[in-house]
């Protein structure tokens, strides 16, 4: 990194020490006591232990928690994915229904489609084919023909 031909002085680190300074002594008053007298004289209860020792104190009122909030029996994340799930299930309910319509409209199209087809192509044999005699048009008469040296005579 550096070339060879320069020279580097180590650098020289200074120490430094810290002593720490003693705080003058200062005059030290203890506070004065007030008497605090409590409102109520507390209950005195005598406990007797299992060997026959009796032990007196002052009863001490434990404290009492607070009174738990009642929570409700579902949460509200369940109540809110179960209304989800209704909603779906009614949304593929109305869709299954739509294509249902859908399918049965289409056969009733082909199905009318077919029935068209088959009317007009019975009216078309009909007219085709027709049954009976002439009614119209032109009439031609076949009658014998005689052909002579490849010319016709009629």
């Amino acid at each position: 990194m550096y070339p060879e031909h320069a020279r580097r002085v180590p650098a020289e680190r200074s120490v430094t020490a810290y002593h720490p300074t003693p705080l003058p002594p200062a005059v030290v008053q203890p506070a004065p006591v007030v008497p605090v007298q409590p409102g109520t004289v507390p209950a005195v209860a005598s406990i007797v232990l299992p060997d026959g020792r009796t032990v007196t104190g002052y009863a001490i009122d434990h404290p009492q928690p607070a009174p738990v909030v009642a929570k409700p029996a579902v949460s509200r994340t369940a109540v809110n994915v179960a209304l989800g799930g209704v909603g779906f299930l009614a949304v593929c309910g109305g869709l299954l229904l739509l294509t249902s319509f859908i399918a049965a409209l289409t056969a009733f199209v082909t199905q009318l489609i077919i029935l068209a087809a088959v009317v007009f192509g019975g009216w078309i044999a009909v007219q085709v084919l027709g049954a009976g005699g002439h009614r119209g048009g032109t009439t031609v008469n076949i009658r014998r023909a005689v052909f002579k040296r490849n010319h016709f005579h009629g």
